[in-house]
């Protein structure tokens, strides 16, 4: 809906201008994040500082506006700046920071976007310097870490103590920061896409893939991971299933991935493995995993998207962050640590075609709940709190895995 109709709608009501702080380098998982915030609040205007190529990603949005960071005249200023020596100034934050300052408040909307890197002193600098502190400030979807040092903790702590809300997707973190008081706790926001209308389990398998090495703690699992990853290809073919091999994010390395464990496919089997590249196409892209037969996810999102379209699912699990998940919402099948996977039996992986969906119902009314204070501050009506009424605050229902 234009927003020009919402403002009619509404009695000349003014529209509250939100800020999304999210990260735009064109991953599934991420863009689905700021989709599913966009359709829950159509009469909110949404701002999205990215790229000017997620137009063709959100074009169904009519209640999001793209700010393009790297548009022409922007690249046009930074080289006048460098023309008068004055390159020591970061255009793009100073750009940024006049829109944070025309919005009535910031979302912050991710999963593992609060990681200690080498640059997080820096990172931590910008952030409280682009966002106007007196303004609303949510945090929804996160987790956070790993991270390697005290300090690190502190300084977030001081940081989360000044926002408005802050909903983490799994217990850990919420565990971090529960004594805060404005920290709660909810099941990933993924939970809440929709299911398709009419599912079909077509005879083919989607494995999302990594490239370990992009990872700090998995520098020297490539070769490994690769060609595990083409025996399990290998064994579902065997079986007389296709494989699409996905990639979630060029950006991170799975397209790279991709061409790799392909090129490893033995000839024999080339026809029954293709090769998937996420772009800007995100309806597309869902689908391919909601009419899959199954999902092998080393992807985090492939996961919890495969449990929300009823799917069996073979996690592989890189980090603490998928399996923090999985123990918080009961999953009990078969799964692997990427870095122990060298042992693992492509065949286990098969058998779970059988065995490793999930029950994902009440995770789904759960995740709702992420949204209960912006909610209330956008004047939405919500049914969160009645999803949840049963529910002891920040706990996870415990489902089992089922055949």
């Amino acid at each position: 809906m234009p927003v020009s109709a919402i403002y009619l709608r509404e009695g000349m009501k003014k529209l509250k201008r939100m800020l999304i702080h999210a990260y735009t380098k064109f991953n599934l998982g991420d863009d689905l994040f700021v989709k599913l915030l966009c359709e829950r609040y159509p009469d909110t205007h949404f701002v999205l500082p990215a790229r000017s190529e997620y137009k063709q990603c959100f074009a169904s949005l009519s209640n999001l506006t793209l700010y393009p960071i790297e548009s022409i005249w922007v690249r046009g200023i930074r080289k006048v700046l460098k023309k008068l020596k004055l390159g020591s100034i970061d255009i793009q934050k100073v750009l940024l920071k006049r829109l944070a300052r025309r919005c009535d408040g910031v979302v912050q909307i991710g999963g593992s976007v609060f990681m200690q890197g080498a640059r997080w002193k820096e990172d931590y600098a910008w952030k409280l310097d682009v966002f106007d502190s007196r303004k609303p400030y949510f945090v929804l979807g996160a987790n956070f870490g790993p991270y390697k040092d005290d300090t690190f903790y502190v300084r977030h702590r001081e940081l989360f103590s000044t926002y408005t809300d802050i909903c983490f997707r799994d217990r850990y973190s919420y565990d971090l920061f529960k004594d805060l008081g404005n920290v709660r706790l909810a099941p990933d926001i993924i939970f809440q896409h929709a299911k398709p209308d009419n599912p079909r389990n077509g005879k083919y398998v989607v494995i999302s893939v990594i490239k370990p090495s992009d990872r700090e703690s998995l520098k020297d699992f490539d070769a490994m991971y690769y060609n595990k990853i083409k025996e399990i290809a290998v064994a579902f073919a065997e079986e007389g299933y296709g494989v699409k091999l996905m990639s979630f994010c060029e950006y991170e390395g799975d397209e790279e991935a991709v061409k790799a464990i392909h090129s490893l496919i033995p000839q024999v089997y080339a026809d029954r493995v293709n090769m998937y590249f996420y772009k800007t196409n995100l309806e597309e892209a869902v689908g391919l995993l909601a009419s899959s037969g199954m999902i092998v996810a080393t992807r985090f999102h492939a996961m919890i998207l495969g449990w929300v379209f009823g799917k069996p699912v073979f996690p592989i699990a890189y980090s603490e962050k998928t399996t923090n998940v999985m123990n918080d919402a009961g999953f009990t099948g078969a799964y692997a640590d990427l870095k122990a996977m060298d042992s693992l039996d492509p065949e286990e992986v098969v058998r779970s075609l059988n065995t490793n969906t999930l029950n994902v119902s009440v995770l789904a009314r759960q995740a709702e709940r992420h949204f209960e204070k912006l909610d209330n501050y956008l004047g939405k009506n919500n049914n969160a709190k009645e999803a949840s009424a049963a529910l002891n605050p920040g706990v996870f229902a415990r489902r089992g895995h089922e055949s």
